[in-house]
């Protein structure tokens, strides 16, 4: 675990007081014995509690809306793996040989579930306090992109359709793909007046956000095809 030790001392910040915590964190299901699944779920827990303190203080005039807008996206999976290989987690991660021949470190999903077990072990190891530290410094980028609170692409879409008496969006999947531990998802999204787009992603509803967000991208290219 010496190397591990010291790219988590490099990484988090922290020397592991228990390594096997940390261990088990980097550790794939697909790799056999405890995986980082029990910790993804307690870390993942704690980065909710760690970046809704932070826009309460941060954003002290915001109502709830507009801070759960910037909640979603900093949490979101995807802000999770960016964070993952920015400190270098994937090359960290444990994994059997199935999962490494399908390349299992280049989903979102597994990334960013390993980044939420490492929070997980951080705060069982040593506290609140260095989880926190470690979340506040590497989230801080993308809550300081954020001049104005994002709008999650599917809510952004269903009140497009409903200023333009379109109704509902409906939202189709299309197909599944791929290893189970790295799952593609196809969506289609259709508008009854404003068209349809299709789109893929890691989980069900990150393949319905790009498709929103697709048909949105439509929407909003002048002289559009009817």
């Amino acid at each position: 675990m010496s190397g591990a030790s010291d790219f988590l001392e490099n990484a988090l910040g922290h020397r592991p007081a228990d390594p096997a915590l940390f261990e088990q964190a980097l550790t794939h299901g697909s790799h056999g014995g405890a995986s980082y699944e029990r910790l993804e779920f307690l870390g993942d827990r704690v980065l909710g509690l760690v970046v809704a303190d932070w826009l309460y203080e941060r954003f002290p005039d915001e109502p709830e809306g507009m801070m759960s807008r910037r909640y979603n996206a900093l949490v979101a999976r995807e802000t999770c793996a960016e964070v993952g290989r920015a400190i270098g987690v994937p090359a960290e991660i444990r994994l059997g040989r199935q999962a490494r021949e399908d390349r299992a470190t280049g989903s979102d999903n597994v990334v960013g579930d390993v980044v939420e077990a490492l929070i997980g072990a951080l705060y069982l190891d040593s506290g609140l306090a260095p989880a926190a530290a470690f979340i506040r410094k590497n989230w801080a980028p993308f809550l300081d992109s954020q001049r104005q609170a994002p709008q999650h692409p599917k809510s952004a879409l269903q009140e497009l359709a409903a200023a333009r008496n379109w109704g509902t969006p409906h939202y189709q999947l299309l197909a599944r793909s791929g290893a189970h531990h790295a799952p593609t998802f196809r969506v289609q999204v259709t508008v009854r007046g404003g068209g349809e787009a299709e789109a893929e992603g890691p989980s069900k509803q990150d393949a319905e956000t790009a498709a929103a967000e697709a048909l949105l991208g439509e929407l909003a290219t002048p002289n559009r095809p009817a």
